[in-house]
């Protein structure tokens, strides 16, 4: 015979999936859920666990327990790659510039009349051919990267580059310290690795270096995740003195550094890397799907010497070589400026996105940099996040909760918007969308 806890699972499950509960709603406090159906209080916290564990309701210490949005794949949101043409992105960054396929025609054309296509159609070393990487060690010099070709591997993007230092110099179990707000890529990543994840908690301009340095005390913290350079999601910069401090932490307790620079080239004159304050034992990773075109499947991954061999292992492992015609591709530009010319359109035109942001959303409390593609919104405490997604989506808008991005057991209700992916007027729609939604969610 069924136990009796399981007919309440049963009946709430039930009731959400059909509808009756709707994302949002707030299900009894535990005592008058045993009050209501009969049950004890300890068998009331069993029910409310087990439609937790199967995706159906989250917990939030001190406010209750909520309906989750059921309508979208896990992630909310983040995992929608196929959306409608009449959807507005603003959760996913792709930005692209109106003339930028003139620019690949092009270059495709001189390709094919000058380059040398043979090569193109063997395999190449795994870690790139030394003429590619001593063009993109030119390219990196700029970002303030003082690298030789022997110091980097070209990969499939960036987030291969992560892949390549997970399995290359992390084993299953290590203890990783990452922001309480991070990259939902290399969440995944360790997921797929069996990781676990230490939150840094964090502030608006940067992690509690005090609490990492009490993390890296109690736990056996291998290595550190970090974005100094335009967090995501974010936006801070971390300043000379906190990169400094960072870096003595890593010492004292001999991290493995992964500095992750995806958005890094959207910030004028910013401190220098990371890689520069803690060089032997930080790898730098990035790529050119920001600044170029998503498409470009191409990214670099810059090491200490005693790294290299299990780097490329990892690569001979994964792809073997990053295909050769989207790296002359980008080799190319480098060489003739053309992304040094992208890099500063885009730095202007997500200036430009970020003031139209502004203009929407007023001087809130939400979060961001003058120079990103994205903004964070922190929700008044009576919005739920889950409802907001639920009723933009409604209106062919898309965006992305913080459950994506979050590494503690406390998911704030934000919603991380990313202004990339739509023309202007389209965005001012969306944004307009959006405060409009979360102002109706205040007043009901």
């Amino acid at each position: 015979m069924r136990v009796r806890y399981k007919a309440v699972v049963d009946e709430y499950a039930a009731a959400i999936r059909n509808g009756s509960l709707p994302a949002g709603a707030r299900l009894p406090t535990h005592r008058a859920l045993s009050v209501d159906k009969g049950i004890s209080l300890a068998t009331a916290t069993r029910v409310y666990a087990e439609l937790e564990a199967i995706g159906l309701v989250r917990g939030e210490t001190g406010r209750g327990t909520f309906v989750r949005d059921i309508s979208l794949p896990a992630g909310q949101g983040i995992d929608q790659l196929a959306l409608a043409a009449d959807v507005l992105d603003l959760n996913f960054n792709y930005p692209s510039l109106p003339d930028q396929k003139e620019q690949l025609r092009d270059s495709m054309r001189q390709l094919a009349a000058t380059g040398d296509l043979e090569s193109l159609l063997r395999y190449h070393p795994h870690a790139g051919r030394k003429t590619d990487r001593d063009i993109i060690a030119t390219w990196l010099a700029t970002a303030g990267i003082a690298a030789s070709a022997d110091d980097l591997l070209i990969v499939n993007g960036a987030q291969h580059g992560l892949t390549v230092a997970v399995m290359g110099l992390l084993k299953p179990g290590d203890v990783v310290a990452v922001d309480a707000l991070t990259y939902p890529g290399f969440k995944a990543l360790a997921t797929l690795y069996h990781l676990e994840l230490v939150p840094i908690p964090t502030g608006v301009s940067g992690p509690d270096l005090t609490a990492l340095r009490q993390i890296c005390q109690s736990r056996r913290v291998r290595a550190i995740y970090t974005m100094p350079t335009l967090h995501n999601p974010l936006g801070w910069v971390l300043s000379h003195a906190q990169r400094s401090e960072l870096a003595r932490i890593t010492r004292e307790f001999d991290l493995l550094v992964i500095e992750d620079a995806a958005y890094a080239f959207l910030v004028s004159r910013p401190p220098p890397p990371l890689a520069c304050y803690a060089p032997e034992r930080t790898v730098y990773v990035t790529g050119f799907a920001k600044n170029i075109a998503t498409g470009l499947r191409v990214g670099v991954v810059v090491s200490p010497a005693g790294m290299r061999q299990p780097l490329e292992r990892a690569i001979r492992a994964t792809t073997w070589n990053t295909p050769a015609l989207m790296v002359a591709i980008v080799c190319g530009w480098i060489k003739d400026g053309t992304i040094r010319k992208l890099e500063s359109m885009k730095r202007r035109d997500a200036r430009q996105r970020q003031a139209i942001a502004r203009e929407i959303m007023g001087d809130g409390q939400w979060i961001s940099h003058a120079s990103a593609y994205f903004i964070w919104l922190p929700l008044p405490a009576e919005v739920r996040a889950e409802r907001i997604l639920h009723r933009l989506m409604d209106q062919q808008i898309s965006v992305s909760t913080a459950e994506p991005f979050s590494t503690s057991s406390n998911v704030p209700h934000a919603i991380r918007l990313a202004l990339g992916s739509v023309s202007l007027d389209r965005l001012r729609l969306a944004l307009t969308a959006v405060k409009e939604t979360i102002n109706y969610e205040k007043d009901i």
